[in-house]
């Protein structure tokens, strides 16, 4: 056997200094010689510790060994398997705080873990250029609604069509996909590979409607009395804003407006779709996660000069991926390290001119485990920018929970769904994803799909045996 290598096999990417002014994809991906390279790394470990770290339990060492032996087709059945959007988790899933943190190759502090997002995209990818004709099912067990079309909800959509029953997807927006369509950048996430990986769950026979918004152009009584069951995922898309001075000026963004303007308005195809954002010269963006990586680097696209990511942690604390953070500093994205803003500093025409900000210190730890962020008196400093977009979280989207009191939910005013089984207080009606969770990743999301499936077709099989009886 050929000598196994220290470090991951490389990945080809765009140049920095030319992927900063396009929004095509960075990463480029593995060809199959590459893919059978980093594959030959894997030790096929018996125990497989990236299984159990894998939100959706994919057979990890079984599709690489496939890869390994040149068998495509095999490995894709494997994923197949566990996960119904391997192409979209291959990119944007945090693999390397979930299997691939704890490989073994990459344990022995001499190795480099095995690159198993690249692999899973390499596979989906394959298997999207080579689709299968869809199983002949009948969709005859029962009456699914799914609420929201993110992949929590298209995780239980496509699990329980495969299962055989009928589902319906109710989607708000005019596009499905959720966080995926609106939330991603085309640079991170092409929405071609959102649409065909939708499109392969919609030929198993799952129907989505689209502008249907529960709560308003269709109510929850109107879906239960209708459906068998009812799964919502409906996301955490309510912007959360500091509330600091000069919140109301111009040129002032929550995150989901500016991405959403973005990527399902497409903004950033001007003039081909005539939905523009203001172009700014000088952006600050306020966060730290993946959400301000991609409105930092998506403003560097649109023009910006320069772009400044206030962040009131330092380097050591970022939550954003290391892969994002690292493509950010190339694309010559700035950072302002212990900073926290305090006002925004508007014209005489209510334009954003610039983000007063002061420095913080780092203190005691707080429940986060992190040290907490404390202001320094008298650090008080101006960036000057025209466009400030806060990326600091999302709360629940309360649409269907206004109109749907009977449903429990908790102090923050997500749902209240048990962990184990995705049930809520309603019998019928479970729930998951970041209406439950807070804002999270997208496997998390649909690891909670797996098991509101699960739980959906042995609530409809014992109801339908109990009516049976009696």
């Amino acid at each position: 056997m050929a000598k196994r290598s220290y470090n991951k096999t490389p990945i080809r990417e765009q140049d920095a200094e030319v992927r900063s002014h396009n929004f095509k994809e960075v990463v480029l991906g593995y060809t199959m010689e590459e893919g059978n390279l980093e594959a030959n790394r894997c030790l096929q470990c018996k125990d497989a510790p990236c299984i159990q770290h894998c939100p959706v339990m994919i057979d990890i060492p079984g599709f690489i060994k496939q890869i390994k032996e040149g068998d495509m087709d095999g490995a894709r059945k494997v994923i197949a398997r566990y996960s119904n959007l391997p192409a979209i988790c291959g990119r944007v899933c945090p693999q390397e705080k979930q299997c691939e943190m704890v490989c073994r190759l990459g344990q022995s502090k001499k190795f480099e873990p095995v690159a198993i997002g690249k692999l899973e995209r390499l596979v989906a990818d394959w298997s999207l250029d080579h689709p299968e004709e869809p199983a002949d099912i009948a969709h005859d067990k029962g009456k699914v609604a799914v609420v929201g079309s993110g992949p929590s909800g298209l995780t239980v959509a496509g699990d329980l069509a495969n299962a055989g029953y009928d589902v319906t997807v109710f989607e708000a927006l005019s596009k499905a996909g959720g966080v995926l369509s609106y939330g991603i950048p085309e640079f991170r996430l092409p929405k071609t590979i959102v649409q065909k990986e939708i499109d392969q769950i919609s030929a198993q026979g799952v129907k989505i409607e689209t502008d249907a918004i529960v709560g308003k152009t269709i109510t929850m009584d109107e879906i239960m009395s209708d459906f068998d069951a009812c799964y919502i995922g409906v996301g955490a898309g309510t912007p959360n804003f500091m509330k600091i001075p000069g919140t109301e000026l111009n040129g002032v963004y929550a995150s989901s407006e500016y991405l959403t303007r973005i990527n399902l308005m497409h903004s950033y195809e001007f003039p081909k779709y005539d939905t523009p954002i203001e172009p700014a010269k000088d952006v600050v963006v306020i966060g730290g996660g993946n959400v301000a990586m991609d409105c930092a680097r998506s403003a560097r696209r649109l023009g910006a000069e320069k772009v400044t990511v206030a962040y009131r942690r330092s380097v050591e604390e970022l939550p954003a991926r290391v892969e994002e953070y690292h493509h950010s500093v190339e694309e010559g994205i700035d950072y302002s390290w212990l900073t926290s803003p305090i006002e925004y500093i508007g014209d005489e025409n209510g334009q954003l001119s610039g983000v007063k900000c002061i420095k913080m210190q780092l203190g005691e730890p707080d429940d986060s485990g992190r040290r907490r962020p404390e202001p320094i008196p008298g650090s008080e400093f101006i960036i000057p920018a025209t466009t400030a977009i806060e990326a600091i979280g999302q709360g629940a989207n309360h649409v269907l929970l206004d109109t749907f009191p009977e449903l429990a939910t908790n102090k923050w005013g997500y749902i209240d769904a048990d962990e184990e089984t995705c049930a809520t207080s309603i019998p019928g009606v479970f729930a998951g994803g970041d209406i439950v969770t807070g804002a999270a990743t997208v496997i998390l999301a649909m690891g909670a799909g797996k098991i509101a499936a699960k739980e959906i077709d042995q609530y409809i099989t014992e109801k339908k045996a109990n009516t049976v009886n009696n």
